[in-house]
């Protein structure tokens, strides 16, 4: 009798940012994601000159936490969820716990895109999602084999989720995505008529 295994996966965290009570407050965390884009001139002018959609402050600040005390919430939130991914993935962390490395805001507006990219020296990244309006993008995941697959054909149009050459996730605001940093990813096209506002980061080993 033949059998066919899968040999190698690529694991996917998905979650509520928080279920304890009081839950991190959405419209709070938004509103202090508002206030801070609209103080940064440095980010602002960061995505000016490098044609970067809506804002973001990833090149401008590195201590939203200290900031907003909604942040330093958000990051004792985060802890958790990437301690729980990390055994999901059977790391060998020894007595060095994967630490955050830096997290930042995302605001995309209509006709916005991120493209493709991946997260050099992180260990593990994500988002969690603060606003996401109807027709907001989802985010695009792509199969990390796809540089190697070379003469193969294309997948039918209803191929197993897992055989997909893309996958597409289409987020909701208060939960929280984590994925290991050599995934490629995107965020296409902003259809919706508001912005889609995240606030994305990055933890790394020793």
């Amino acid at each position: 009798m033949s059998t066919i295994d899968s040999l190698f996966v690529t694991r996917l965290y998905r979650a509520p940012l928080s279920e304890k009570k009081p839950a991190i407050d959405t419209a709070e965390l938004e509103a202090s994601c508002w206030s801070i884009a609209e103080d940064d001139e440095a980010g602002q002018n960061w995505c000016d000159e490098n044609g970067y959609p809506g804002y973001t402050s990833y090149a401008s600040l590195t201590d939203l936490p200290y900031r907003f005390p909604i942040f330093k919430e958000l990051v004792k939130c985060l802890d958790k969820h990437v301690k729980s991914f990390a055994k999901d993935l059977a790391f060998d962390l020894g007595d060095r716990p994967l630490k955050l490395e830096d997290i930042w805001i995302n605001i995309l507006p209509p006709g916005g895109i991120h493209t493709s990219h991946i997260h050099p020296h992180s260990v593990i990244s994500g988002t969690t999602y603060v606003a996401v309006p109807a027709g907001a993008s989802a985010i695009k995941f792509e199969d990390p084999r796809l540089p190697m697959m070379m003469a193969a054909p294309a997948r039918i149009k209803d191929a197993r989720p897992e055989l997909r050459t893309f996958s597409y996730v289409t987020p909701e605001a208060g939960e929280v995505l984590l994925w290991e940093s050599w995934l490629r990813h995107e965020v296409p096209l902003n259809m919706a008529e508001e912005e889609r506002i995240s606030v994305s980061f990055n933890y790394s080993w020793g």
